[in-house]
């Protein structure tokens, strides 16, 4: 997307949120609201940015080739990301292991996967998988595996209102399948 079109769209989230702040009974001539619509645009635009970021691309930007076959584990890596039905964040850390045949990626990369599919309109399920499948589609690895653990404030601060649940999800390929393998990695991510 070329600036021009993301200065268009962000002028045009501008305009809806005045009219949003209107329908909820705002007056948009208050003092606090009158740059309210624009900082909101800006930070939609700031928080769905990976739809405009190729994560694979990401990952193949730091490929090298290595003779290393044992678990790769990147652990704790903070996300934020944006619950699509009620467009609340929910946060919290993604772990991440590979287990290479042949190529290995920067490490950092791995975080960076993480944070161009949070910085879309997520559930946590969907977040969970999209990073396995990149990174497996990406490397071709023997086997990646993903657990993610998160606070949803459309659970915290509306709804049931259950401030301190927590959600877990993973999913996994190759010889994550196997038991012994992924008990490794819960252990290792658990220290």
């Amino acid at each position: 997307m070329s600036s021009e079109e993301l200065e268009k769209n962000r002028t045009l989230i501008s305009d809806h949120m005045r009219e949003i702040l209107s329908l909820l009974g705002e007056d948009n001539e208050r003092e606090g609201l009158i740059k309210t619509p624009d900082r909101v645009s800006k930070a939609m635009q700031f928080l769905t940015k990976g739809y405009r970021q190729d994560p694979a691309e990401m990952l193949r930007s730091a490929l090298f080739k290595e003779n290393y076959r044992q678990m790769v584990i990147v652990k704790d890596i903070d996300f934020f990301s944006m619950c699509e039905h009620h467009l609340l964040p929910f946060f919290g850390k993604a772990h991440v292991a590979y287990i290479p045949d042949g190529y290995v990626t920067g490490l950092s990369k791995i975080a960076r996967v993480v944070d161009v599919f949070s910085r879309r309109l997520q559930v946590q399920e969907r977040l969970t998988t999209q990073i396995k499948d990149c990174i497996q589609d990406t490397l071709n690895p023997m086997g990646v595996m993903v657990v993610i653990e998160a606070k949803h404030m459309c659970m915290q601060m509306r709804g049931v209102e259950k401030q301190n649940s927590t959600t877990t999800t993973s999913d996994f390929t190759g010889i994550f399948k196997e038991q012994k393998t992924r008990e490794e990695f819960i252990n290792l991510i658990k220290k």
